[in-house]
């Protein structure tokens, strides 16, 4: 075989494996658990065959947005397709056709499906998906390159986008999408927003809103990026990615003069005829060459573009520290460098060469905490970024030494004050009020707000750290469980946490929820507001522990008994605010419990009223009140009596639970 072809066949090659990557990376299907199987020769299965069949076959829709059931409750089946708004018909419903194969080949068996192709999206349900707005599920895509002026970049992309947001939520019945482009310095930002024609104005707003909202989490600072949501998609790239339309906001380009008349020439002779098909040959096939080069070219020059997922670390190499920068940073680890111990291991303070203070987190050789809880720790806080989070610089992992890279917090952790008689005077009610919002903003972003709804499953006074202006940091993310989007609960035989701080029924029977981090919030709530551990207190009087003490002093309106006696000055109005909070979020029957989003809500405004709480979960009564209802996990058989006396058991020095069978 001579050098051409085999230079020809080379260049063939690279550009299938760059199709195939591309191909690859701009698929991604979820398969929606939720919802349930069916089986192959059930009804619901012949419904979809039908309904994809139709979508398929169907020429009638020319702008690219198809919406069909077929069947009746509880077997019908309800689909919705949407083709990107520029690209051709032939393109798009090339694009269904391929998709209604390969959502099925990977999520086979399942009755609601979500796929999102380059071109087109699919979805299918057996519930109603039409005129309803949808976030979740969420992929994020992105360009590696930076814009040179980050600040100008983004100034000149927001403006942007809201622009073509509003002339998307628009449009029709029948299309709302949009392009354009904005100058950003030397750069030019090429935009493309787009909604499911379905949804009203409001909701392809808010949808756009919300998509917009995950570019700094994804994309921030870099020339491209994509958020692909079940009702709307936006992207941005440095260049122009989309076939221009009256859709253009900036499509200003003079149009093209008319082409002339044909010549009517003399057919040509037999000789002539050879040489023009040669001439045409030679011709097609450099430019074949020339744009396979190009490809290649392009292929080495950009830097690829990568579907984000939930089990991967992302970008590795720039969150890795090697061991001997953190050895010299931390001065080998020395005593005088510790900040403190935890139930993993130590913390020490350290100085980069860039002289940027860090808190390096090192795993004990003997530490309960694992590669897979390494890893979770540094994939959860790689994605999460909000001002009440502590932030993830990087990790190392060499040897047996596992380190986690955090910014440094100079004030230490919140139980150093609260706790301590001395230092807590230093924290008046206006610090103490601002933590408490602090920390239900955190959860709620962990909860609701962020790309990965997660629960922390350890949140305890001493995994809040302040900064240098008092405001809260949730840290210690090692034990952080994730949820998909439309789960709300899960059981495990591995219980994890701080007694004292854990809701009762996941110690008890390993079932939490994002209710479980809202009984512990109470409880924190309950020891900002009194100063007082809910794992040490102690009325002397009837043995309450700080719950029981905080339920039997509101019922009997002496609540200001709880209030620390060192905040002589502040809103009591506030503090009893709090107190009421507090026991909302600590109540036996876990559906009764506040979300986040509605507790920040009640601490935000005053104006809101707050129902009445129920008893706590596990409430310890003294002997003489026994009309209570028995505690969970008591059988509603026993007599109340004998139900008052079941405690959780406290941990002393609120070590982190890591492995418990319970009976």
């Amino acid at each position: 075989m001579s050098r051409l072809p085999m230079q020809s066949l080379r260049l063939l090659l690279c550009f299938y494996f760059f199709f195939l990557h591309v191909v690859i990376l701009t698929r991604a299907q979820f398969c929606m658990n939720s919802i349930g199987n069916y089986t192959t020769n059930s009804t619901y299965k012949r419904n979809l065959n039908s309904l994809l069949s139709s979508i398929v076959s169907n020429n009638e829709s020319h702008y690219g947005f198809y919406n069909l059931s077929v069947g009746e409750n509880p077997d019908q089946v309800n689909a919705i397709a949407l083709c990107r708004g520029d690209v051709s018909l032939d393109e798009c419903r090339g694009c269904i056709r391929n998709s209604t194969r390969q959502i099925l080949q990977a999520c086979p068996n399942q009755k609601e499906v979500i796929g999102f192709y380059d071109s087109c999206m699919l979805r299918y349900s057996n519930r109603s998906i039409f005129s309803v707005q949808e976030t979740q599920p969420t992929v994020h895509m992105w360009n590696t390159q930076n814009a040179s002026d980050v600040n100008q970049f983004n100034q000149a992309l927001q403006g942007l986008l809201s622009r073509l947001r509003s002339k998307a939520a628009s449009g029709n019945s029948t299309r709302k999408f949009a392009t354009g482009n904005e100058s950003a310095g030397f750069e030019t930002i090429f935009g493309l927003v787009q909604c499911t024609p379905d949804i009203s104005e409001q909701d392809c707003n808010d949808c756009i809103v919300a998509a917009v909202r995950d570019i700094p989490y994804c994309c921030d600072g870099k020339l491209g990026g994509r958020v692909i949501k079940p009702s709307c998609n936006l992207r941005f790239e440095n260049y122009r990615f989309y076939q221009v339309s009256p859709d253009d906001d900036a499509a200003t380009q003079p149009s093209a003069p008319a082409a002339p008349p044909p010549q009517v020439s003399p057919p040509p002779s037999e000789g002539k005829k050879r040489r023009r098909i040669i001439i045409v040959l030679v011709l097609t096939v450099s430019v074949v060459t020339l744009i396979i080069c190009i490809i290649i070219y392009l292929r080495v020059r950009k830097p690829k573009e990568r579907v984000e997922t939930v089990d991967e670390i992302i970008s590795v190499e720039s969150l890795q520290f090697d061991l001997e920068t953190i050895r010299a940073a931390t001065d080998n680890f020395s005593e005088e460098n510790k900040l403190g111990v935890g139930g993993f291991g130590s913390v020490y303070k350290g100085s980069l060469p860039n002289e940027q203070d860090i808190a390096v987190k090192r795993l004990s050789m003997d530490s309960q905490q694992g590669d897979a809880e390494f890893k979770n720790e540094v994939l959860l806080l790689a994605k999460l970024q909000h001002r009440n989070l502590v932030r993830l610089l990087g990790f190392c992992l060499e040897g047996k030494e596992k380190l986690l890279i955090y910014e440094f917090v100079p004030n230490a952790s919140l139980d150093h004050f609260i706790f301590d008689p001395l230092r807590c005077v230093h924290l008046d009610w206006e610090k103490r009020y601002k933590i408490i919002g602090g920390i239900a903003r955190g959860l709620l972003y962990l909860h609701e707000d962020s790309r990965l709804r997660i629960i922390h499953r350890d949140l305890k006074a001493s995994n809040i750290l302040l900064d240098a202006n008092m405001n809260p940091k949730i840290s210690d993310f090692g034990m952080a469980r994730l949820f998909m989007m439309d789960q709300t609960h899960a059981n495990t035989s591995r219980i994890v946490g701080t007694f004292g701080y854990m809701a009762p029924e996941y110690a008890m029977h390993g079932q939490f929820s994002f209710k479980s981090d809202v009984y512990s919030f109470g409880v924190l709530v309950l020891e900002i507001v009194s100063s007082k551990r809910n794992s040490c207190f102690c009325n002397e009087e009837n043995l309450e522990d700080l719950l029981s003490y905080a339920w039997k002093n509101w019922r009997e309106g002496t609540s200001l008994n709880l209030i620390d006696p060192n905040l002589s000055t502040g809103s009591r109005t506030e503090m009893m605010r709090c107190i009421h909070i507090g026991l909302l979020c600590v109540q036996e029957n876990i559906s009764e419990r506040p979300s986040m989003a509605s507790i920040v809500l009640m601490l935000s405004s005053h104006s809101h009223t707050l129902p009445l709480p129920s008893q706590p979960a596990l409430f310890a009564l003294s002997g003489t009140e026994s009309d209570i209802s028995p505690s969970l996990g008591a059988s509603r058989t026993t007599k109340s009596s004998q139900a008052s006396n079941r405690t959780l058991p406290s941990s002393i020095n609120e070590a982190s639970i890591t492995e418990l069978y319970p009976r």
